[in-house]
């Protein structure tokens, strides 16, 4: 995925959270485990979100392109913002937004809470 579009990708991301009342703390977290694309927070949860877009007519590609090892990944790299930030006892939990862009028409937004459980 080209960088451009990757970032197209988080920010229609981040202006759907915004919508939905989140509260956006920070984009792009490195750390050595990758990447935290979005950390937002909804009321007393932090929540980190991963981005998938994919050009395709449906989201179901984006949300199949998330390994196991991915999945370890991310959870990894939360575990060390939390450390990172003083917050291991903060609620928190990890979402997905996937994201379809057909060659014409509005893009689709699917998102997932707590998405670590599949």
């Amino acid at each position: 995925m080209s960088q451009p579009f990757g970032q197209r990708g988080e920010q229609l991301a981040t202006h759907y959270l915004k919508q939905q009342g989140y509260t956006i703390i920070g984009t792009n977290w490195h750390c050595r485990f990758g990447e935290i694309d979005i950390i937002a927070r909804q009321g007393d949860t932090l929540v980190f979100v991963e981005v998938r877009a994919r050009h395709a007519a449906l989201p179901e590609a984006a949300f199949a392109s998330i390994s196991k090892r991915k999945r370890a990944r991310l959870l990894r790299a939360a575990h060390l913002y939390l450390a990172d930030h003083q917050l291991e006892n903060a609620n928190w939990r990890v979402d997905v937004i996937a994201i379809a862009i057909p060659p014409s028409g509005r893009p689709m937004i699917e998102h997932v809470a707590d998405a670590l459980d599949w």
